[in-house]
């Protein structure tokens, strides 16, 4: 990670909602697609030695993502996205659950809602991630998201500078 981009997350019991704003160095449309299309989604949400497959993704309103985070030795953890609003290169919001293999939803799930933004070549992604229950996001902490989605971003700063020739 370049120790100038911003990386903040900020978890708030409060609002049950956890705070990450991350500075990318890229343009705001490569890092909208980094986020919004499966086969770049895939290269760097899991974090290794953990990989990410997508079953299917519609991202349009209504729409929705299901993937797998798989582990080296092959073990599935589903997790089902639906995509509740999408302002182009903006914002998106969805919401998300895990969920079994056949895509029935373990309740209950998370509100995320992204936001993006660019200056001087560089991208700002802000996330708000609102949890239906303070159980479910303490959980979530316990279970190692912060540093999880710590590695998810460093991979993605990765991939970023890979597709930017940067």
């Amino acid at each position: 990670m370049t120790k100038s981009l911003l990386f903040d997350f900020t978890v708030d019991k409060a609002t049950k909602t956890v705070f990450i704003t991350r500075e990318f160095d890229a343009d705001l449309s490569l890092v909208w697609d980094a986020f919004t299309k499966p086969e770049i989604l895939d290269q760097w949400v899991a974090a290794k030695p953990w990989t990410s497959r997508t079953k299917f993704m519609d991202f349009k309103v209504g729409g929705r993502r299901f993937y797998a985070m798989v582990s080296p030795e092959g073990q599935e953890f589903w997790a089902i996205q639906k995509y509740t609003s999408i302002s182009p290169k903006t914002n998106f919001k969805l919401f998300n659950a895990f969920a079994d293999k056949d895509e029935n939803p373990q309740l209950p799930g998370s509100d995320w809602d992204y936001t993006f933004s660019e200056q001087k070549g560089k991208t700002t992604v802000r996330i708000a991630i609102y949890n239906e229950s303070l159980a479910r996001m303490e959980k979530m902490i316990e279970m190692g998201f912060e540093e999880g989605y710590t590695l998810s971003m460093n991979n993605l700063e990765n991939v970023l500078a890979t597709l930017s020739g940067k």
